[in-house]
């Protein structure tokens, strides 16, 4: 694989899982709501075709909807920190246009160290939070499944957060490359300067 390729998919690569987690989930409980609607119409049959009595269909899958929510957890957090790498967590930067651009800069510098702080004291907790699980286990009540390997994405979000905001700090004032806004409608004019993975030189 070319070193390009690899930093692309290193440079997306929360993109990529969000897009695995929520096509299974959205998947997982699609079969969910199908299963019931074809269990519902099966159990009306079988009161007109008694032969349809001896072929039981589930009317869910049991673990379907504990996986799906622990998919969806983990989309959420991956979410946040590809958001992170788009400097597209919301922020009020309004009030920075009636100074000069330094002032902006350092502000937003500022929240930045402070949002990194934060990061850091989630970190440090949700690992602590974690050992605690492993000393004193609690599982899930349908897979079974140890709850503390579920919360292990409170560290690794918030560590790929810590990463992502570095990186964007380190892109706007290191390299001088200019971060798009994610929010900019595309009007389909050629002229128009299009976000592509959230930078633009």
């Amino acid at each position: 694989m070319r070193p390009k390729t690899t930093l692309k998919i290193l440079d997306n690569l929360e993109s990529y899982l969000c897009q695995i987690l929520l096509v299974f989930f959205v998947c997982l409980l699609f079969l969910q709501i199908v299963l019931r609607i074809v269990f519902s119409a099966m159990h009306s049959l079988s009161q007109h075709f008694a032969f349809l009595v001896h072929y039981p269909l589930p009317a869910s899958i049991p673990w379907g909807e504990e996986l799906s929510r622990f998919a969806f957890v983990w989309f959420v957090f991956l979410g946040a920190t590809y958001a992170a790498r788009l400097a597209a967590h919301n922020r009020v930067t309004f009030q920075f246009k009636i100074f000069p651009k330094i002032v902006g800069d350092l502000s937003t510098l500022l929240s930045d160290i402070v949002w990194v702080v934060f990061n850091c004291t989630m970190i440090y907790y949700s690992i602590s939070v974690i050992k605690e699980g492993f000393q004193y286990p609690e599982y899930s009540p349908t897979l079974d499944w140890l709850m503390a390997y579920i919360f292990l994405i409170f560290p690794i979000a918030f560590s790929l957060m810590t990463i992502r905001i570095i990186q964007v700090n380190i892109m706007k004032y290191v390299f001088k490359i200019e971060i798009a806004d994610v929010d900019k409608v595309d009007t389909g004019n050629p002229d128009d300067e299009a976000p592509e993975s959230g930078v633009k030189s």
